[in-house]
């Protein structure tokens, strides 16, 4: 499943669903959770029904309400006719999560699930368990919004824009219990619509980092995401000298490439830059 840009979209905004996957994201996200009041749920649920069912629609996901709320069976029921490709869960508190939702849906045909990881203060020490469940999964993605909240905190950015040192563990948590479980790593949005540099520069650093993928709330997001965790010529190109000489050399465990010593992690990170080519 490529998920390189997931862009939400409020379930109750039909008319931006075309907008959404006009985009280029790779899935869109129709929001049943946050962005629709309670008096909007119903009119929401019926407008994902619709879309799911539209012949060829693009690849799309649904972010539920949480699984121990009483909106969530409902939201659950609309998408049973017509499955969608992916079940956003928030306030996911790790694998226990997973398989509640996994009851209430009913059967084995589960959709694939991405929980939203970070948003309660319990949730943090639950990053590991998500390994169990790991079949389940489309990914894990973490909130910045959530769980400052949750306990009071003032922010979870510096006036510079970086997360302070509790939610950067977080981010970072978040990371390593998706390649633990072997499942995509999501970053979470840039909230500053405006600030495309800015985007470009959190977008460079969840690649660096390891995170395979990130939401957007804003179709103008989606061009700099898709570009940001897409391999450049160049590395593709020293992806492929790497695979190359490794073959040329099968009993190496080393080599040397432009001066420099290559080994078996290199040979990984380039079999995985080639795999994101295509």
């Amino acid at each position: 499943m490529k998920l390189r840009s997931l862009l939400f979209v409020p379930a109750d905004r039909p008319e931006r669903f075309d907008k959404a996957v006009a985009s280029g994201a790779d899935a869109i996200i129709l929001d049943l959770e946050d962005s629709v009041a309670l008096e909007k749920k119903g009119g929401a649920r019926a407008a994902v029904s619709a879309w799911l069912a539209t012949p060829g629609r693009a690849q799309t996901f649904v972010r539920v309400n949480p699984v121990d709320s009483d909106l969530v069976a409902d939201d659950l029921d609309c998408l049973k006719a017509n499955r969608p490709d992916g079940i956003v869960l928030p306030k996911a508190e790790g694998a226990a999560s997973v398989e509640a939702l996994g009851q209430l849906w009913g059967d084995d045909a589960l959709p694939a699930i991405l929980p939203i990881a970070t948003e309660t203060p319990a949730a943090i020490f639950e990053l590991g368990s998500f390994r169990r469940v790991s079949d389940r999964l489309a990914g894990l993605s973490w909130g910045a919004e959530d769980l400052p909240a949750s306990i009071g905190a003032k922010a979870a950015r510096q006036e510079n824009g970086l997360y302070t040192a509790p939610y950067e563990l977080a981010r970072s948590l978040t990371l390593f219990a998706a390649h633990a479980a072997d499942v995509l790593a999501i970053d979470t949005v840039y909230p500053d619509i405006a600030d495309i540099a800015g985007l470009e520069a959190y977008v460079q650093r969840a690649s660096r980092d390891g995170y395979n993928g990130m939401l957007a709330i804003h179709p103008a997001q989606v061009t700099v995401i898709n570009a940001g965790f897409s391999p450049s010529a160049a590395e593709i190109e020293h992806a492929r000298r790497i695979v190359q000489a490794f073959a040329e050399n099968p009993g190496a465990g080393a080599l040397k490439i432009d001066g420099k010593m290559i080994d078996a992690p290199h040979l990984k990170q380039a079999r995985h830059i080639l795999s994101l080519a295509g």
